[in-house]
């Protein structure tokens, strides 16, 4: 029933001219025979037809201009035409298969030009695009460039020829176990902008500047002279009230006597990196001495030298140690010229060992009453003002216990006065401005006030009793 129910279906209704329910067995198995032998007579003709595609093809012979003519003749119809005849081919063994795929082409092209492209550069002196690199820049951590091997030649050149090797810069033996970075890190705290200062731009502390011409300009300057006993000290260490000129000092010492001042603070020897802080200190002191003579003024010396506990970090525990070493003199030559001044105003807190490495302890006190006038007339001198010697005379009875900084603040507070009084600042011109007047002065009184307190210098006077180089008696000018 299946197969008269597919017969129908394909056919119509009909079968042979039959009505399918009066098909029998016969009828269907007739049929089914039929359609099936059709089927095989037309695969049988496909096969046959692929088999004959795939016979390859075989190649139609050519024929040439002498084949068609005699010799003689075809030699002369060539030359009458004026035409040359290509050499006879070369019939060369062919191996593996002779035909050549779309892939195998492509690539076969890409090949011949980049060999085309390699021979015309290698013409111009070199593959495009190369560059001789700098070794220094590829080993920017490395004491010196490695050097480059006769044997080696770059892409390009030829190999009869040598690769030239730049010549290495010399550098001092001081610094060969210095990482480059850290000296540029060190060279970078090298102060070498702004006016030179000398002892005479500071107002006062003339026992101060006495002092320190004996322990450091003159071994500065006649190294012969000041030699055995009269050697240049390792350590000075500048103590004092905040705003006294400490700083000053500092840098008045590196300009009379021509040294590389270094300007150092806490953080200029600090790294997040374990290890870096101690290799910073001796990278600093030998930077020191490739450029002696050379002064590492260090201000608030107190937070880098304080004294050690228990409960320190070891990091800046190692780093503490490392200075100390160095300031000895353990890490220099003993003919080196370098001087560590260091300024603090609580030299309470320094460590004993620090306190020992710093050979010469010098006071600086609060500026006199000579040292404030003069300061004052320093100041005002910058500025158009009436103050007669007996009003600035007042002034300096006004200002006792003031510091340099305290002075400064002062003036430049009065100085303020005549601007304030102005309706309009931005129309009226620079000569109406008055001058400065004592009631300036007045008024600047009753908001500066002295920033030392009596308690604080009664102890930095006992600190240089006990432990001061120089004692110096309460009741000289310096302290009126």
């Amino acid at each position: 029933e299946n197969a008269m129910r597919k017969i129908k279906i394909r056919k119509g209704i009909q079968v042979n001219g039959k009505d399918p329910c009066f098909l029998t067995f016969e009828h269907v198995q007739e049929e089914w025979n039929s359609w099936f032998n059709t089927k095989k007579v037309v695969q049988e003709e496909k096969v046959v037809l692929v088999d004959q595609v795939k016979e390859p093809v075989k190649a139609i012979p050519t024929v040439s201009l002498k084949d068609l003519m005699p010799k003689q003749q075809a030699d002369e119809y060539v030359q009458q035409k004026g035409l040359s005849l290509p050499p006879p081919p070369q019939n060369k063994p062919t191996r593996g298969n002779p035909f050549v795929t779309a892939g195998q082409k492509l690539q076969a092209d890409e090949r011949d030009g980049k060999n085309k492209q390699e021979q015309g550069n290698r013409g111009n002196g070199g593959i495009k695009g190369y560059h001789p690199v700098n070794p220094k820049v590829l080993f920017p951590k490395s004491n010196s460039p490695p050097r480059i091997s006769k044997q080696f030649q770059p892409p390009g050149q030829q190999a009869n020829k040598e690769v030239p090797v730049e010549p290495e810069e010399d550098i001092d033996p001081r610094l060969k176990s210095c990482d480059p970075e850290l000296i540029s890190k060190i060279e970078l705290e090298i102060v070498d902008a702004g006016d030179p200062i000398s002892f005479d731009d500071i107002a006062g502390l003339h026992f101060a500047k006495k002092c320190v011409n004996e322990l450091v300009i003159w071994p500065m300057a006649r190294p012969d002279i000041f030699t055995g006993l009269r050697t240049l000290p390792k350590g000075l260490l500048l103590f004092g009230p905040p705003g006294t000129g400490k700083t000053l000092i500092g840098k008045a010492i590196a300009t009379q006597s021509g040294a590389t001042f270094f300007s150092i603070s806490a953080s200029s020897l600090t790294s997040k990196w374990i290890g870096e802080g101690e290799k910073l200190v001796r990278t600093l002191f030998a930077v020191a001495a490739v450029k002696q003579p050379s002064v590492i003024f260090i201000d608030e010396i107190d937070s880098l030298l304080t004294q050690r506990s228990s409960t320190e970090n070891e990091a800046s525990r190692r780093m503490k140690t490392e200075f100390l070493v160095q300031l000895d003199g353990a890490g220099t030559k003993s003919k080196d010229i370098i001087l560590v001044v260091g300024a603090t105003n609580r030299p309470q807190e320094l460590d004993e060992a620090a306190r020992r490495r710093f050979v010469k302890r010098l006071y600086i006190p609060l500026p006199s009453a000579e040292a404030r006038l003069d300061m004052i007339q320093r100041l005002l001198s910058k500025n158009k003002h009436d103050l007669q010697l007996s009003d600035m005379n007042y002034v300096v009875e006004c200002t006792r216990g003031f510091s340099g900084a305290d002075v400064r603040a002062l003036c430049t507070e009065a100085a303020m006065g005549p601007i304030r009084t102005c309706t309009d600042i931005r129309t009226m011109d620079a000569e109406n401005v008055r001058s400065i007047s004592k009631e300036d002065f007045d008024d600047a009184l009753r908001g500066v006030r002295s920033s030392v307190s009596t308690k604080d210098l009664q102890f930095y006077l006992e600190w240089n009793t006990e432990f001061g180089s120089y004692q110096i008696d309460n009741t000289t000018s310096d302290y009126n």
